[in-house]
């Protein structure tokens, strides 16, 4: 199984949606990017940490690939909003592709580009290797799933 981290403002919604596509084996939400090697929602949500809200994806590419979840990445979320996803706002809430290796690398930023040349060179979306990604606390785990 090959692994994705994004970030896409409130993780809830997309971990929700991603939860769902066919070929993605496993979702769980967290937090990456940031300074500490573990941290906790009441730590990022100062804005000091320096850790986005991540869903990590677990998928099976033989089913879908990571081009295609960058896909939806970018149709699911305002990618040219800068630390926020409305009405959330903060660095926390920034869009970001963290990739795991080179050839993720390559993908996202050939898929950055095509976005970025279809929204006229206004997409704010980083691409960064993953670092210090911790997982959420459990009850932020399947949240929409089990609160509705």
């Amino acid at each position: 199984m090959e692994k994705a981290y994004l970030a896409l403002g409130c993780f809830w919604k997309p971990e929700d949606f991603f939860r769902k596509v066919k070929g993605i084996t496993t979702t769980e939400v967290g937090y990456a990017g940031g300074s500490a090697t573990k941290t906790t929602y009441e730590e990022v949500c100062t804005g000091k940490t320096g850790h986005a809200e991540t869903v990590k994806l677990e998928f099976d590419e033989k089913v879908i690939s990571f081009d295609k979840i960058l896909d939806l990445f970018f149709q699911i979320h305002d990618p040219t909003q800068k630390d926020m996803q409305y009405p959330d706002v903060g660095t926390q809430y920034r869009s970001e592709i963290f990739y795991v290796d080179e050839k993720q690398k390559i993908a996202a930023e050939k898929i950055f580009k095509k976005y970025n040349d279809k929204f006229n060179g206004k997409i704010e979306t980083l691409i960064s290797p993953i670092k210090n990604y911790s997982k959420a606390e459990d009850y932020h785990q399947q949240y929409i799933m089990k609160k509705g």
